[in-house]
């Protein structure tokens, strides 16, 4: 039986996981597997700042690096096609490639608006293909719309104002972010868009895209658009685990794993936008995070429970920790919103910065802030130790004078 590490999915947990692999000291063989043919880079920038004028691409690492540092074997552009888990082979066109322990960092594919797959003039964001694309659009004057004001889309509204479009933005619910944020949170952050000038309109949808340019929303407006966006969310990129034995959520699709991060079938890890796991922190049954930070700590941690002895390995836990940009301002939220209370510890609502905390029982559960980027991280500190409301409400606060 082969002691090679197999992992697939070229991503930022993909590449975490064949790194981390290498410092905890395997010595055995490496793949990395991507279906696309760039060598992993930073997806976040793609809806930021890589949407200016040149900008350029940000690698995570170079091809040397990874071969000959690493001694990886890279396998890209070329998609895994199935997985045989008693066998212990991953399909990749005609070929098997054999592992002992697997790492499935496939990420997750963006949702689109149905019968518009392939239209032109209507484009998704989730890769460096899709972002050159998409930029090349981005030229002045151009009508905009962007469906679905979660942080993509507005992320892709604020890049579009800055090249002087004009831009809409439409959102079903009747208040954006909420399950990101909250009905309250979620309000506040929609005032940015107001204020820089892009049209923002709730509880609307697209209701039919015309061949002239015409799009009919569901409230009986219409808009003549150059191009839409959609950003409404995306799903697991599991479509190639199917009858491998890999247990899929009912919901989404995402791969089920345990506290460490273990698939259903033995020796298969999962890391990164495509895995469900029970994460103590939140005080959820299971939690999936589509996020930097989280693709980075959980491609570290599958890689070191994948290579080590049963009784070696460790649960993996963590806060959920997101930033966002729009407009310059710099939005960052930690842990999870709450139906509790919420009370605002520095600045308002209304203004250009604050913070915002989320209270459950007597813990501090998440905080959000906007443009005040020295605070967030001691908040998702205290939400990892599970510290009380009251020392959430005591780090910041003013001295008696």
């Amino acid at each position: 039986m082969t002691d090679a590490l197999v992992v697939v999915g070229a991503s930022l947990a993909g590449l975490r996981t064949v790194e981390a692999a290498r410092r905890h000291g395997f010595t055995g063989p490496v793949t990395l597997i991507g279906a696309e043919p760039h060598l992993p880079y930073d997806r976040p920038p793609l809806s930021k700042e890589f949407l200016a004028p040149e900008a350029e691409e940000r690698y995570l690492a170079e091809e040397a690096h990874l071969r000959d540092d690493l001694a990886v074997e890279l396998l890209l552009g070329e998609p895994a096609d199935g997985l045989d888990g008693p066998g212990r082979t991953v399909l990749v066109g005609d070929r098997a490639v054999p592992f002992g322990s697997l790492v499935i960092a496939t990420g997750s594919t963006p949702r689109t608006l149905p019968g518009c797959e392939g239209r032109p003039g209507v484009l998704t964001l989730r890769t460096l293909d899709d972002a050159r694309h998409l930029r090349e659009h981005l030229h002045s004057g151009a009508r905009i719309l962007v469906v679905g004001a979660g942080f993509i889309g507005s992320e892709i509204a604020s890049a579009a104002k800055t090249y002087g479009n004009q831009v809409t933005i439409v959102e079903a619910a009747p208040v954006p972010l909420v399950r990101a944020a909250g009905a309250e949170l979620g309000r506040a952050l929609a005032v940015l868009h107001e204020r820089n000038g892009t049209d923002l309109r709730l509880g609307v949808s697209v209701a039919a895209l015309e061949d002239d340019g015409q799009v009919a929303l569901s409230d009986g407006t219409s808009l003549e658009v150059d191009l839409v966006v959609v950003g409404i969310g995306s799903s697991p990129a599991t479509d190639w685990l199917a009858g491998s034995g890999v247990a899929l959520h009912d919901v989404d699709g995402g791969v089920l794993c345990d506290e460490y991060l273990q698939t259903s079938v033995a020796g298969v890890y999962a890391a990164g936008d495509v895995a469900h796991w029970p994460n103590p922190l939140m005080d959820v049954p299971l939690t999936r995070l589509e996020n930097w930070t989280a693709a980075t700590e959980m491609g570290a941690a599958a890689a070191r429970n994948a290579i080590a002895t049963e009784r070696d390995r460790t649960p993996f836990q963590t806060v959920p920790y997101v930033w966002s940009d729009w407009y310059g301002s710099r939005i960052q939220f930690v842990g999870r919103p709450t139906d509790g209370e919420i009370r605002v510890v520095v600045g308002d609502l209304t203004g250009p910065r604050f913070v915002a905390l989320y209270r459950s029982g007597d813990r501090v559960v998440g905080a959000l802030s906007v443009n005040q980027p020295g605070k967030i991280m001691k908040y998702r500190r205290l939400i990892h130790n599970r510290s009380s409301w009251q020392a959430a409400l005591d780090l910041f606060a003013t001295p008696a004078a």
